[in-house]
């Protein structure tokens, strides 16, 4: 085979290389997006429903939980803003409030506002969801994008925590 036609076929192989890479790359790109999208979406729900329910729930029995509810509301908007930061710089759109899509079916308020337990399963319910979420982005992530992968990382474990609490509050309430 002569030199020049051997190179030039070195040369398409290496060109259909790199387009191969770029198409996977951009497909996994769009998989990542996709799914900070959800997370972004999931923290914003919290976030209106904390606030719902921090205002609305009524007793004695109900402050702590209102109280941690409160405070929780800013750390679901700054959860919100570093996914929205994230979708933008690996070149991705941050949606409006037309593509939002509801899933929080169980943190929604309760009937009866003194219903604790009820807001505690949602709260629990709600963190589940997150944590399984993040877990998934992680997964994604691994040995591609290492900085949404720390992000998610740093999200993951306030979720956790946020579970924790809530699960205490849950042993506290299911005893009476």
């Amino acid at each position: 085979m002569p030199a020049i036609l051997f190179s030039k076929i070195k040369k398409i192989e290496i060109l259909t290389l790199h387009y191969r890479k770029h198409i996977m790359n951009q497909a996994t790109n769009d998989a990542i997006i996709k799914e900070l999208t959800r997370a972004y979406w999931l923290e914003l729900e919290a976030t209106i429903n904390y606030l719902a329910i921090s205002v609305d729930l009524d007793g004695i029995r109900a402050e702590e939980i209102k109280k941690s509810l409160a405070t929780d509301i800013q750390t679901e908007i700054t959860h919100a803003q570093e996914l929205a930061a994230r979708i933008k710089e690996i070149d991705g759109r941050v949606p409006g409030s037309f593509a939002f899509k509801p899933e929080q079916a169980s943190l929604q308020p309760p009937e009866d506002s003194t219903d604790v337990v009820s807001t505690i399963h949602g709260v629990i319910e709600a963190e589940n969801m997150a944590i399984e979420q993040y877990n998934k982005i992680i997964r994604l992530c691994d040995g591609i994008d290492y900085v949404t992968q720390d992000l998610c990382i740093k999200l993951l474990a306030d979720e956790e925590k946020h579970r924790r609490e809530f699960r205490g509050f849950l042993k506290e309430y299911e005893k009476d």
